[in-house]
């Protein structure tokens, strides 16, 4: 099979390029010779984005742990270019947690999500947003060694505020156990971020989000996270987590290669305003966003990668640095950068096709249009 348009690779926009497919790989990439066009003149050619830290969508939600639920959700973000997603649940109970491990295990075998991310239930109580308080507590390895084992590699990622008793332990065994260890949800100084990261913790989730806010003489966890070059800052691209300035601000000083397009978004991406449910917490959703009905709290987002991406060229970034951020720089973040997340010969055939307004046209995943 070949793909021709305008092609975007992890370094440039190939003007005419094709993009030649070959079972469920990508076989080459090189500027195209006149032949019959598969996609429309002017239309852009891009990775198949990575969302490392979504809730659910499309009236589904990875939260409880339900197979069928979980299957919902990925189709739903597939349909709008989301061909490798981590399902995110937030914090609960180690009971749920370990039978989410275990229901979610096989979908990771199957391609269904890449893994599980765990955001939660290490956090802090100051900084815990829309998470459930009660569920909150100190880090246990305990937990996270039963959680690890009972997903034999399906456990990606697990959110923590490095402050908390037992944390840094916890990073540490996340580490070496090729776990992603991120920090979020966190009331952490300057000082107790820098020993998270010295731990081993290489993702910011959700900068500025549910953290302390920086201050000038009490720079706290955004400037740690953000000036640390061994950590990947998550950013989510809606206009309500944050203002268009403080997105320019972070890719600025992060750089492509070192911020993650996130969506956080809860079962109600993809649908109408109204009342949802998130980790067990009562959430209305107006205009979009995503609230508590009891506290107003921002709970996830409605977002898509694809109107993510678009953000960001709106903000100014061009379209290389935008697919990077949605598709690149999220894949090496979790380690599968060296099968999905670019459009380069060798990686899975992993393909959107964006009209010339970036919106999203079809979807290729595996060598095969959806």
């Amino acid at each position: 099979m070949k793909v021709r348009g305008r092609v975007v690779t992890p370094t440039e926009v190939i003007e005419d390029g094709l993009v030649t497919v070959s079972g469920t790989r990508i076989a080459s990439v090189s500027p195209s010779a006149p032949r019959t066009r598969t996609v429309h003149s002017g239309h852009w050619i891009v990775p198949g984005f990575v969302d490392i830290h979504v809730h659910g969508g499309g009236g589904y939600t990875f939260t409880t742990g339900e197979p069928e639920q979980a299957r919902g959700a990925a189709a739903f973000h597939l349909g709008h270019g989301t061909t490798t997603m981590l399902a995110s649940l937030v914090s609960s109970p180690y009971e749920l947690m370990l039978s989410a491990t275990k229901a979610y295990a096989p979908l990771v075998g199957d391609g269904v999500i890449a893994g599980i991310h765990f955001e939660g239930p290490y956090l802090s109580e100051t900084r815990c947003g829309a998470q459930n308080p009660a569920y909150l507590r100190d880090a246990s390895t305990v937990e996270l060694t039963s959680l690890i084992e009972a997903g034999g590699g399906a456990v990606r990622m697990v959110t923590l505020a490095p402050e908390r008793p037992g944390a840094l332990d916890a990073i540490e065994l996340l580490v070496r156990h090729g776990v992603v260890a991120a920090i979020g949800h966190t009331d952490a100084t300057y000082e107790q971020t820098r020993q998270g990261i010295a731990a081993g913790a290489t993702v910011g989730t959700h900068v500025f989000n549910g953290m302390r806010p920086p201050h000038h003489r009490e720079p706290g966890p955004v400037f740690a996270l953000l000036a640390a070059p061994s950590v990947v800052c998550e950013l989510v691209a809606d206009g309500a987590h944050l203002h268009d300035g403080t997105l320019a601000f972070a890719t600025t000083v992060t750089g492509p290669h070192r911020a993650a397009l996130i969506t956080d978004a809860m079962g109600a991406a993809g649908m109408p305003d109204g009342a949802y449910e998130l980790g067990g917490r009562s959430v209305v959703v107006t205009d979009g966003v995503a609230r508590l009905a009891e506290g107003g709290s921002i709970a996830g987002s409605t977002l898509t990668m694809a109107a993510a991406l678009r953000r960001a060229v709106h903000i100014g970034l061009s379209i290389v640095d935008a697919a990077q951020l949605a598709s690149t720089t999220p894949a090496a973040a979790i380690g599968v950068g060296t099968s999905v997340g670019a459009v380069r010969a060798g990686l899975r055939a992993d393909l959107v096709e964006l009209s010339e307004d970036l919106e999203v046209v079809q979807v290729m995943r595996a060598g095969r249009w959806l």
